[in-house]
């Protein structure tokens, strides 16, 4: 069993933390400097003649880059047993840290996660930051977490090869591993633990908007994605329904055409699926098949009761949008 600290410009806490597992425990420490700088290479010099393993970076390279620098390092290494996850700052204890390492020994195929207990001693912005994060995550996954920021995470050795290949460079690669996991075939593990924050937290290099930004960008990718091919598509039936009689070809055609379009980006630039093309195409053409009838069905039903065309057409995407979000990215861009 190894440990990977991911470590960018960091303070003597990390000194601190090394010394207190070594003197703890007999696992091995792999730190990955990610572009610190010449300011701070006497530290890693010094968790180095502590006993670390030390890997470093040319410049900063994101904390997903960082990790998965360590677990290829672990992968050419032959590790067996498996690796914890640890943060730099001084937000993991030792004993916590032990306490992830030994549920992971004893799990197969599971993602064993330290949960935090967010309560008033903790920070606004991290507070908030994990309440948002936590229900846009329920919404994309499926499942829920308590904590979908923590870093502090335990992996079996199996999981290496798969945890290489997952994209993300910066603080969405974290994210990432929580979305694609189940769709692995692994579970998760929740494992309460204490939650450390000093002065504010302000050692946390976590750019609150930027890097929020990217921990979302899949489903706002989808969001707008959906919202240009909604429009395609309200266009395109307006147009059709003048032309037909019957409200059924005017949905037909309009929906094959939007959805050639929504297939293109979603493929390409949303979910950047790494499925074969024809598979894909298959299964997007039955959720096609399966979307259009339910809109037929619910526009016809809303027209029915008097409500008109169009406004019957934004409550029927409304309704349909996360449906064609989570059946998209578990069934048909599978990465």
């Amino acid at each position: 069993m190894k440990i990977v600290i991911p470590a960018y410009q960091p303070g003597v806490k990390l000194l601190q933390l090394i010394t207190e597992i070594k003197q703890s425990c007999q696992l091995e420490l792999v730190i990955v400097d990610d572009g610190s700088g010449v300011n701070y290479l006497p530290i890693f010099v010094e968790a180095e003649k502590l006993g670390s393993k030390v890997l470093h970076h040319p410049m900063n390279l994101g904390k997903g880059a960082a990790l998965k620098t360590g677990f290829q390092y672990l992968l050419a290494m032959g590790e067996k047993e498996g690796v914890v996850c640890a943060d730099c700052d001084g937000q993991h204890s030792v004993e916590d840290i032990m306490k992830i390492a030994v549920e992971t020994l004893l799990s197969n195929k599971t993602v064993v996660l330290g949960i935090r207990q967010f309560n008033s001693n903790v920070p606004l912005r991290s507070r908030l930051g994990n309440s948002i994060t936590a229900k846009i995550f329920t919404i994309c996954a499926g499942y829920q977490l308590q904590d979908t920021q923590t870093g502090l995470r335990g992996y079996q050795a199996a999981m290496l090869p798969w945890l290489c290949q997952l994209p993300g460079e910066r603080y969405e690669y974290e994210l990432n591993i929580l979305l694609q996991l189940k769709l692995a075939g692994y579970a998760v593990k929740e494992i309460a633990i204490k939650t450390i924050y000093e002065q504010g937290n302000k050692n946390s290099h976590f750019r609150t908007l930027i890097d929020s930004f990217r921990v979302y960008l899949a489903f706002l990718k989808f969001t707008f994605s959906s919202i240009l091919s909604g429009l395609l598509d309200f266009g395109l039936l307006l147009f059709f329904a003048s032309r037909f009689t019957e409200l059924l070809p005017a949905v037909v055609f309009a929906r094959l055409i939007s959805a050639s379009f929504n297939y293109t980006v979603n493929k390409y630039y949303v979910f950047g699926g790494l499925q074969k093309k024809r598979t894909s195409i298959v299964k997007y053409v039955l959720l096609v098949l399966v979307i259009m009838l339910l809109n037929y069905v619910f526009l016809e039903t809303l027209v029915l009761t008097g409500i008109s065309l169009v406004v019957a057409k934004l409550l029927t995407e409304t309704l349909l949008f996360m449906l064609s979000y989570l059946a998209q990215k578990k069934l048909v861009f599978i990465k």
